[in-house]
């Protein structure tokens, strides 16, 4: 088990992918190999769509964190603490008004007059800046939000890879909207630490082309706009325990039928044509998946960035499983 950690300075890790890539299930995996050791951990989300109270069976969770499980036990033995938080931007714009210009009751007033959803919806790079503003807030405490919880690592269920530099790149986002004062002034300090090595952007992809074209561009885009990229995590790897003689025989037909036949039979299974027939069949198509996730790895390796594999579970993913994920991230250094 790997005792130390490819991202000794991170505090943000943000999590992006392709949709169906599994990047939900990565980021909340990541946050319980980053929970060891006493350590808090906070896991956002930004889409609304309540990932973290599904892959952990708890109530949707409001606009305010909450403390969610324990995490693996580190080299001391003791395990440390995964809170939650679904950010809303109206409830991250309340919050703001409250901590920087103390419109508590006012601020309230907007939101039942609809000014705060008329706001989002009219200047939509202003719902990404209060959603990142929040997280840079769990962060980078500050004095105003006296109580808050201290966390070591921030971990962030992030939109899809096509949108993550626009998402984060808040500066450019203000650029047509606050050219001076202090929401001006507090974009250019969250990107101080979007673009800092306390940041990093994972991105998850499957060996597949789409997603890893995918990861390419995003990569590409990260940076350029200078944001720091982090690894790539491959998702949904099918095992990988068949020769690559035995693939190649696959793959061509050349499989010892016979033999086949009686391997089933000296298991007491009767080797009907149909039965073979289907088990090569089978075996060709894993054989031809093999192949094409052997290409795409390669490409995912050319990318210069530290890379992290995790096998796909055949039963789907429970909150055993994603235990048995964030051990796989900590045993190739991830956490």
């Amino acid at each position: 088990m790997s005792t130390s950690t490819d991202w000794p300075k991170v505090r943000l890790h943000v999590v992006t992918g392709k949709g169906g890539t599994g990047k939900s299930t990565v980021a909340a995996s990541l946050a319980l190999a980053l929970a060891s050791g006493g350590k808090n951990v906070l896991l956002c989300e930004v889409e609304g769509r309540q990932g973290i109270a599904r892959m952990f069976d708890v109530e949707p969770l409001p606009p305010e964190e909450r403390r969610l499980t324990t995490g693996l036990p580190g080299a001391d033995g003791r395990a440390g603490v995964v809170h939650a938080l679904n950010i809303d931007p109206e409830a991250a714009l309340l919050e703001y008004l409250s901590l920087y210009y103390k419109l508590g009751r006012a601020g309230r007033a907007l939101d039942r007059f609809g000014v705060i959803e008329f706001a989002t919806t009219i200047a939509p790079g202003v719902r990404d800046v209060l959603l990142t503003g929040k997280v840079f807030e769990a962060v980078q405490r500050n004095s105003r939000n006296k109580g808050a919880i201290e966390y070591d690592h921030v971990v962030l269920d992030a939109p899809p890879t096509g949108r993550i530099a626009q998402f984060m790149n808040v500066s450019n986002e203000l650029a047509g909207l606050a050219k001076v004062g202090p929401i001006k002034s507090q974009a250019d300090t969250m990107m101080t630490l979007f673009r800092s090595p306390r940041t990093a952007v994972h991105l998850v992809t499957v060996l597949e082309e789409m997603p890893v074209q995918e990861t390419t561009d995003g990569i590409a885009e990260l940076r350029a706009a200078d944001l720091p990229v982090g690894g790539v995590v491959v998702n949904l790897v099918r095992p990988q325990d068949l020769s690559t003689e035995a693939l190649g025989a696959a793959r061509d037909g050349s499989l010892d039928r016979q033999a086949l036949a009686g391997d089933l039979e000296s298991a007491s299974v009767e080797a009907q044509d149909e039965l073979l027939d289907g088990l090569l069949a089978g075996a060709r198509d894993h054989a031809e998946r093999r192949a094409l996730e052997d290409s795409q790895r390669a490409l995912v390796q050319q990318l210069g960035v530290p890379t992290y594999e995790l096998a796909r579970m055949p039963a789907g993913v429970d909150l055993g499983g994603l235990y048995e994920l964030a051990g796989h991230l900590r045993e190739q250094g991830m956490a």
